[in-house]
C-alpha cells in the first residue's frame, strides 16, 4: 500500500531509513536499555532529549582539568573556563538564526525570561497589557503574572489571551490580529511560545512580530519547543527577544542551561533597567572590581554569574552534532517524519483517536499530539510494557515526538504497528 511519497509497509520504512543522509546521526546518542527485552522506542525528545555520546567525555575533560590545574583552569584548560560560554555562542547563533552578539547561553529557561520581562515589560498607566496564547505552558503564564503584579497590576485585567474559537484547539492568526487591532494602543507586550507545548502548533514569528511592532509592542517568544526543533530566523523575523532550554531537542541533559535571544536593536539601549551581574560588566575591565556596573553590548550584557561550566560541557557536545547535520537537513527530515506518522496514524483509522496538532508542515514541528481522551493512560501503560516511551498531558493527550537526529523511519513504523494492538 502506497500514500504519497510513502510506502506503508515494513519495507518502505527500511527504505526509508536506508536513503536518510542524516542516518548517521543515531549512532551519536545513547538510549536507555532494553525494556522487557525489547529496545525503546524512544519519542519524548520534545521532554528530555537522548544524551550524546560525547557528553561525557567533555565532562570528564573539565573534571580532569579541574584536577590538575584546580584555578588555573580558567585559563589553562584545553577550553579555558573563563570565555567557556564564548565557544557556545556561533553554533548557538546558527541553531536560531541571530548574529553572536544577540545570543548567549545562562542560566535557565524562566530565570531569563525573568530577565528579559524586567527589562522589555515596561508599561504605562495606558499601555500596560500582555498577550499571551490560551494554553501556555503554565511557567510562561506565572512569569507574566509576576510581573503585571510587580507593577501593580491585576493579571486579570492585564492579561490577555489569545484564545481558540469556539470547539476548536488551535489558534487562528486572524484572530490575534483582531485584538492587537482592538487592544494594541493598551499592550505593552506579546510572550508566546514558538510551538504550544501541548498541541504541538507553531507560530508564525515574522508576521506576529510584524503586527506587534505597527502597534509598538515588545513582541518575546519562548523557544522551548522551537530551539533544536524549527529552522528559525530570529534576526530577519524582528523578534525582540527571546528565550529557550537545551534539555529537550538540544539534548544538553536534565535541567540544562537554557539560552537567551536579544535583537540587535536592543544591543546598545543602555537606557532599559535590567537586572545586574558581574558577568554581565565590560568583559575588558571586570576584573578591576568597579562598584558601578557598565554592560556589555548585546545579549552578554544580560549575563549575570560566571557561567557553570560542567553543563556547558554537555551543551558543547550536542551543539557540535547541530553544526555537521544543520537545522536546514534536520528540519527537512523532520517534515518527513512527521508526514510518514501522521499517514501511518490515518491509514490504521482509528475510530477514538485524533490529532490535535495541526497538518500543515508550516504550522508544527516534529511532535504530534494525539486525544486518546479517557483511554489514554491506559494506552501510556501498554505503550511503556512494550517499550515505547511517550509523554502524557492532561486531559488524555499523548506526545510522541519524532526527532530527526536520533529516531528512524522504523521507529515511527513499528510504534503505530504496537498501536494498532492496543488501540480500541
Amino acid at each position: 500500500m502506497k500514500e504519497g511519497l510513502f510506502e506503508l509497509g515494513a519495507k518502505g520504512a527500511i527504505e526509508l531509513d536506508e536513503s536518510d543522509p542524516l542516518k548517521k546521526f543515531r549512532l551519536e546518542f545513547l538510549f536507555p536499555n532494553p525494556k522487557n527485552g525489547k529496545s525503546v522506542l524512544y519519542f519524548v525528545g520534545n521532554s528530555l532529549g537522548l544524551q550524546p555520546k560525547k557528553a561525557r567525555a567533555y565532562v570528564e575533560e573539565v573534571l580532569s582539568d579541574w584536577e590538575t590545574l584546580a584555578v588555573q583552569g580558567h585559563t589553562s584548560a584545553k577550553y579555558p573556563w573563563y570565555p567557556y560560554h564564548e565557544f557556545l555562542t556561533e553554533s548557538t547563533a546558527r541553531l536560531v538564526g541571530a548574529k553572536p552578539i544577540e545570543v548567549v547561553v545562562m542560566n535557565t529557561l524562566t530565570v531569563n525570561l525573568h530577565l528579559m520581562l524586567t527589562s522589555f515589560y515596561r508599561p504605562t498607566k495606558k499601555k500596560f497589557k500582555i498577550v499571551i496564547e490560551s494554553g501556555a505552558f503554565p511557567s510562561d503564564q506565572y512569569a507574566v503574572a509576576s510581573h503585571a503584579k510587580l507593577h501593580g497590576f491585576d493579571p486579570k485585567t492585564a492579561i490577555l489571551e489569545w484564545r481558540p474559537r469556539t470547539d476548536e484547539r488551535i489558534l487562528n492568526l486572524e484572530d490575534l490580529e483582531e485584538l492587537i487591532q482592538s487592544e494594541g494602543d493598551s499592550i505593552a507586550l506579546i510572550l508566546l511560545g514558538n510551538v504550544n507545548y501541548l498541541t504541538g502548533q507553531a507560530f508564525p514569528l515574522k508576521e506576529i512580530a510584524t503586527l506587534a511592532h505597527t502597534k509598538e509592542i515588545v513582541f518575546g517568544v519562548d523557544l522551548a519547543h522551537g530551539a533544536g526543533n524549527l529552522e528559525l530566523h530570529l534576526h530577519d523575523d524582528g523578534v525582540d527577544f527571546a528565550v529557550w532550554c537545551s534539555y529537550k531537542y538540544l539534548n544538553a541533559g536534565p535541567g540544562a542551561l537554557g539560552g537567551c535571544f536579544i535583537h540587535e536593536k536592543h544591543a546598545e539601549d543602555f537606557s532599559r533597567p535590567r537586572l545586574e551581574g558581574w558577568w554581565g560588566h565590560d568583559k575588558k575591565d571586570r576584573f578591576l572590581m568597579e562598584p558601578v556596573f557598565r554592560p556589555m553590548a548585546g545579549a552578554e550584557g544580560w549575563q549575570l554569574s560566571n557561567p557553570p561550566i560542567l553543563p556547558m560541557a554537555t551543551l558543547r557536545a550536542s551543539m557540535e552534532i547541530f553544526d555537521a547535520a544543520g537545522m536546514h537537513s534536520l528540519r527537512k527530515k523532520s517534515v518527513l517524519l512527521t508526514q510518514y506518522f501522521e499517514i501511518l496514524l490515518k491509514a490504521a483509522e482509528f475510530k477514538k483517536v485524533k490529532i490535535i496538532t495541526p497538518p500543515k508542515a508550516e504550522d508544527r514541528g516534529c511532535s504530534l499530539s494525539l486525544d486518546f481522551g479517557s483511554s489514554a493512560k491506559t494506552i501510556m501503560t501498554k505503550l511503556s510494557e512494550e517499550g515505547v516511551f511517550c509523554d502524557y498531558r492532561e486531559p488524555g493527550i499523548l506526545r510522541f515526538a519524532p526527532v530527526p537526529l536520533y529516531n528512524k523511519f522504523q521507529d515511527v513504523f513499528e510504534l503505530c504497528e504496537i498501536l494498532k494492538k492496543h488501540v480500541e
